[in-house]
């Protein structure tokens, strides 16, 4: 059967779905392009964050701490404009975003540090002395 039937999920469903549904409502990569991709790696020392932000620069960036609250933002503006004898063409372009990441409590936030490179922005998250002493792995003998 060569034929395609669309099925339509129940009313009830669109609730459920809107936080995805949203993604698509101006075509398939329209959000997924406002919001960068980020990547957080634990290691033994730090959090890795790794957010992808290709076309920046670094004066684009914002990194603030407020409490244990980590806020990201990013904004560029671009214009374009093209000028001929009968007509001027001027485009702007803006793009932004904001992230905020709740820290644990074992990060030292007076040694956070962010560089930016080949369009992914990383940050290290130093965890405290004390944190990674906890972490140390230990073998328990059985009595």
């Amino acid at each position: 059967m060569s034929t395609k039937t669309l099925v339509r999920m129940p009313a009830f469903f669109d609730d459920f779905l809107k936080p995805w549904n949203e993604w698509f409502d101006d075509g398939p990569t329209a959000r997924m392009g406002r919001v960068p991709a980020v990547n957080i790696v634990e290691e033994d020392a730090a959090y890795k964050l790794s957010v992808a932000v290709p076309g920046m620069k670094k004066g684009d960036f914002e990194i603030d701490v407020d409490g244990n609250q980590l806020t990201i933002g990013c904004s560029k503006e671009e214009t374009q404009s093209e000028k001929e004898a009968r007509f001027t063409r001027k485009e702007y372009s803006y793009h932004s975003f904001e992230r905020s990441f709740t820290l644990p409590d074992e990060v030292n936030k007076d040694k956070i540090d962010a560089s930016y490179e080949n369009g992914v922005l990383t940050i290290m998250l130093p965890k405290k002395e004390e944190a990674r002493k906890q972490q140390l792995s230990k073998h328990i003998a059985i009595k």
